[in-house]
């Protein structure tokens, strides 16, 4: 039942889509080709930094040939990461909008076409959650129903924030709720979820400079020991048992940084 109820869903989507409109799928990202060329600009600097720090010699370079696409792929997952993050902050705006609006008398309808207005006054034209609305207020034009439209929003977004409000709204929708208090309640839920979440960030925004700072700290041993003391570093270089050891060294040090990166990294 649930399968055909999904499949229902989706096929009224995709018949009321404007071709028009991107719907935008956020757990994907296209940079520009600006990005691409800097990402790839700096992934090849720390490729070539790597090669001379711990090998000192342009035959190692070829390989960390990866290190410029890992870069860029580290860097869209973060963009992807944050466009998320913010797209959930502005969420709650929308619901607080909504639910203003449904307590105003608005029908449903009319409660998304406020929102889109409102968002676009709080964030502009080209934000995300204005573009959203703005979608869902011409699908309305044509018939689509509005707790479809949030599925759908929910299921590209892939935020777990709004996929849940989607699903309750639905429910709700369909089963004679009260949509004015549901849009309340999960508004004020998720903004004591977002604050818990700022704090978090707050508390480990020094925590994360720090491990930049350890991050960098062997490599500007190396190249302190290299600029002061050329000699001491001599027997490291240019020979099988110092190159194993750099090796080694650099394999802990990426693993090092990949497990700092990982603990200051936390989910609410």
């Amino acid at each position: 039942m649930k399968k055909d109820n999904r499949g229902r869903i989706r096929r009224e989507i995709l018949s009321a889509a404007d071709p028009e409109i991107n719907r935008q799928d956020y757990d994907e990202y296209t940079p520009m080709l600006r990005e691409w060329a800097m990402w790839t600009a700096r992934g090849i600097l720390l490729a070539a930094a790597a090669a001379w720090l711990f090998y000192e010699s342009p035959w190692a370079l070829p390989a960390f040939c990866w290190v410029p696409w890992f870069y860029a792929r580290q860097q869209k997952r973060q963009r992807i990461a944050r466009r998320k993050r913010e797209l959930d902050h502005q969420f709650k705006d929308a619901l607080s909008s909504m639910s203003v609006a449904l307590q105003a008398g608005y029908s449903a309808e009319n409660a998304v076409v406020n929102c889109a207005r409102e968002m676009e006054k709080l964030f502009g034209k080209e934000a995300d959650i204005t573009r959203e609305f703005r979608y869902m207020e011409k699908q309305l034009h044509v018939s689509v129903p509005v707790e479809t439209l949030l599925l759908d929003l929910g299921n590209r977004s892939h935020v777990e924030d709004i996929s849940d409000f989607a699903a309750v709204f639905y429910t709700a929708r369909h089963t004679g709720g009260d949509l004015a208090g549901i849009l309340k309640k999960t508004g004020e839920m998720l903004g004591d979820k977002i604050d818990v979440s700022r704090e978090i960030e707050a508390v480990l925004a020094a925590k994360r400079s720090e491990q930049r700072i350890m991050s960098l700290m062997p490599a500007g041993i190396i190249v302190y020991l290299k600029l002061t003391s050329p000699g001491f570093l001599g027997i490291m270089y240019g020979n099988p048992v110092g190159i194993a050891a750099m090796t080694a060294a650099l394999l802990l040090y990426a693993f090092a940084w990949w497990l700092g990166r990982r603990i200051v990294e936390i989910e609410v």
